[in-house]
């Protein structure tokens, strides 16, 4: 529903504009609980959550002339991750463009600034549970995650533009997610132009780094994408036993989560799907909704049910070379096979 738009005549003078004031419609009193969800993704309760969390970090807005209160400025934002068109915001909310362009900003640095708070990997007793909901899952032994790599749209860059081109031949962010069997998100990365390759991310990676030097009490699963490793195990190739047969169904279960994590994300923020953005300012967009994913999630804050499919699947690009540890990581898989299948 738009705004109601007053319109007042106070120069009638030729060559001066008229004045166009827009009474902002109030969501949270006008719209049923199915409807917040339907057009912003999260209920009231879950709104006034992230009111309080992000309060200190918008209220100066609120200080400036005619300033949105910071429950207009998350609802704005909501509205525009939702829904993935400015068009829809200002009908829905009653602002101009350019203060919806404002309002996103700024709402997505917030959420972003939180993502080590909304987005860790698994530590201490966490990982018994992870491994437990893994086993549940797929039946796969000793797994804490499930790793890979989605494309989020964009437009065409001004600067170094064919660095986002990837191998679809569109521009795109290549963002990194690894998840666990609740699809929680507990590690992300998000800067890499869609050129790059998933095997690469990973490397020049926080989390490749740290379990390299410190390896986990645990696997991840990846596809075939990505380089075979002591803490990282993916599908054999070719089956050549019965075993290894059981083994590759075992992952392929266990592993569907972060596919379904991937489908998940892009359903319920439809921007993900395409965001009319410069690089930055979309990897602050895709770092929001992580950590709305992620907040979500954990408040069980539901999701229709036809927007549970997982994303569509391609034939991955061959990896570069990556030799480092990967006999040790065949060893690995190995006596995983042996031991459990």
């Amino acid at each position: 529903m738009a705004g109601v738009v007053h319109r007042h005549h106070h120069f009638a003078r030729r060559g001066y504009r008229q004045r166009v004031y827009v009474e902002r419609t109030k969501p949270l009193e006008q719209y049923t609980t199915v409807e917040l969800y339907v057009r912003f993704c999260f209920g009231k309760a879950d709104i006034e959550y992230l009111v309080n969390l992000l309060w200190p970090k918008l209220q100066h807005r609120t200080q400036r002339s005619h300033g949105l209160s910071v429950e207009d400025q998350i609802l704005i934002a909501l509205r525009l991750y939702a829904c993935g068109t400015f068009y829809q915001v200002v009908d829905y909310m009653g602002v101009v463009k350019s203060a919806v362009c404002d309002v996103v900003r700024d709402v997505s640095i917030a959420l972003a600034s939180l993502v080590n708070e909304f987005v860790s990997f698994p530590k201490d007793n966490q990982i018994a549970q992870a491994k437990r909901n893994f086993f549940l899952l797929g039946n796969m032994p000793n797994t804490i995650g499930a790793i890979d790599c989605t494309h989020v749209h964009i437009q065409a860059p001004r600067e170094n533009e064919w660095e986002f081109i990837n191998r679809k031949g569109r521009h795109s962010i290549n963002v990194q997610l690894v998840c666990d069997a609740d699809l929680i998100i507990t590690n992300c990365v998000v800067k890499w132009p869609g050129s790059v390759h998933d095997a690469r991310i990973l490397r020049d990676s926080a989390l490749y780094g740290d379990l390299q030097t410190n390896r986990p009490d645990g696997i991840i699963l990846g596809d075939s994408a990505y380089p075979l490793l002591p803490w990282l195990m993916t599908p054999f190739l070719t089956a050549n036993t019965p075993a290894q047969a059981r083994f590759n169904t075992a992952h392929c279960r266990a592993r569907c989560a972060i596919e379904r994590l991937n489908g998940v994300l892009k359903r319920r923020f439809a921007c993900l799907n395409y965001l009319r953005a410069e690089p930055q300012k979309a990897c602050n967009i895709t770092l929001a909704c992580i950590v709305l994913h992620n907040i979500a999630t954990k408040r069980n804050v539901p999701l229709c049910a036809d927007n549970d499919a997982p994303e569509p699947l391609g034939d991955p690009d061959q990896p570069p070379a990556f030799c480092q540890n990967e006999q040790t990581g065949r060893a690995t898989r190995d006596a995983i096979v042996r031991h459990y299948f």
